[in-house]
């Protein structure tokens, strides 16, 4: 239910959340978006399962060789002298077999053949010696029983394969496939509109006039939500105008799930963007310990039967791209019915020595790369400015300082998150 307009519950006051805190009351705001549909398991993939794939088939469906080999009963083989077999036939994988293996018997097989009634072992190629027709097996070459996948090893008949909530990858769709489902049941795509704030902004193609600068942030965020799997919706920039604002905001909750916005959250905007989304809905404004962030805006407004969710950025490129990556990415996920994956974080030798003060999270831009023996190192790619945007395209990882860290030393590991983990 939308909460009543006023004094928000998300509002922190004057006081500075820690990236911990404000991560946990965003989680702990949202659910999901309703809404599920069902789609050919070509276009599944990045989608969120919206129930769990049940399988109809035991997989594998009968008992099956592991590898090349030859097929036996285990039973034949022989504790304290060489098991020496006939060889009576040649089984591959999707012929079956419409003869019958008998005492002293047994069959070249291949992997993935099915096991003939009555034949449990199988022995590899290279542990036998053969001379025509016969096999020889040395004792303790191998146990009864061995090299053999049983029906349903991997999969019994009505059990879940995956799960309601999975983001579903290249494996998954492989699975899904060999199972004989040609179809999923999938999330809607989360629908968020993005734009930017700002006087100073100008769009590509755009003249550039003195004092201005090309709005990247769009083109950043852009990218960021088309690699979560999320339908953009581009409402270009929005002048420091109360009307402006007002418009575009009530077009984003006519038509979207969630807004995303850049610019105009710092403690110097306009007293109208307060107030205009005052009347709007819930939307807190917060100090973020963090650098680069720091001002961030986070609520429901008022939508036809549920809360559209604001999520605004603050306005420099590295500044908005990092407060994406620390409370946008999850809030995303969880809304669209994903199970969010935790941030992958590697630790890393720090090449540079690093001053800091614990109080707040750091994140800088780092070129990670493999160090031998050593394992991991990671190195600050340039100037660290919040709108610096280049050295955030040279980078591959953040380097992520926590709240209570101190100053680091040269050699010393910290922690990395990894942009290609981020999607």
């Amino acid at each position: 239910m939308m909460p009543e307009p006023g004094t928000s519950a998300l509002a922190a006051g004057d006081r500075q959340l820690s990236v911990a805190d404000a991560r946990a009351a965003i989680a702990a705001a949202l659910k999901p978006i309703a809404g599920r549909e069902v789609v050919p398991l070509m276009q599944a993939l990045g989608r969120v399962l919206g129930e769990d794939v049940l399988s109809p088939i035991a997989v594998p469906a009968h008992d099956n060789s592991a590898m090349d080999g030859y097929a036996l009963a285990g039973a034949e083989l022989r504790a304290n002298e060489a098991t020496v077999l006939r060889v009576v036939g040649t089984l591959f994988a999707g012929t079956p077999f419409a003869g019958r293996v008998g005492p002293g018997e047994c069959l070249r097989i291949m992997t993935g053949a099915v096991m003939p009634e009555g034949l449990d072992t199988v022995v590899p190629l290279e542990l036998c010696r053969t001379e025509e027709a016969l096999v020889w097996i040395a004792p303790g070459t191998i146990q009864p029983g061995e090299n053999r996948r049983r029906r349903g090893e991997d999969l019994a008949q009505g059990r879940p394969a995956l799960h309601a909530g999975r983001v579903l990858r290249p494996a998954d769709l492989g699975l899904i496939a060999s199972l004989g489902i040609a179809e999923v049941n999938v999330m809607r795509r989360l629908r968020v509109a993005l734009f930017s704030t700002g006087d100073e902004l100008r769009t590509l193609g755009q003249a550039l006039d003195p004092g201005c600068v090309y709005d990247s942030n769009r083109f950043s965020l852009m990218g960021a939500l088309q690699r979560l799997g999320m339908e953009v919706i581009d409402l270009g920039l929005v002048r420091d105008d109360p009307a402006a604002l007002q418009a575009t905001l009530e077009s984003a909750v006519a038509q979207a799930d969630v807004l995303l916005t850049s610019g105009g959250v710092s403690a110097g905007d306009a007293d109208y963007t307060r107030s205009l989304l005052g009347r709007m809905g819930e939307v807190g404004f917060w100090k973020v310990a963090m650098r680069p962030g720091r001002p961030f805006a986070f609520g429901p407004l008022r939508g036809d039967s549920q809360a559209r969710w604001l999520f605004a950025l603050p306005g420099n490129p590295v500044a908005a791209l990092v407060t994406f990556y620390a409370f946008v990415r999850e809030g995303l996920l969880q809304l669209a019915g994903a199970t969010p994956d935790p941030l992958p974080v590697l630790r890393a030798r720090c090449t540079h020595a690093i001053r800091k003060r614990p109080g707040r999270t750091e994140f800088l831009r780092g070129r990670l790369a493999p160090a031998g023996d050593a394992g991991w190192e990671v190195q600050i790619t340039g100037a660290q400015g919040s709108g610096i945007l280049r050295s955030m395209s040279e980078a591959n990882a953040l380097v992520v300082l926590p709240h209570e860290q101190g100053s680091v030393a040269a050699g010393e590991a910290v922690d990395v998150w990894i942009f290609d983990g981020l999607v």
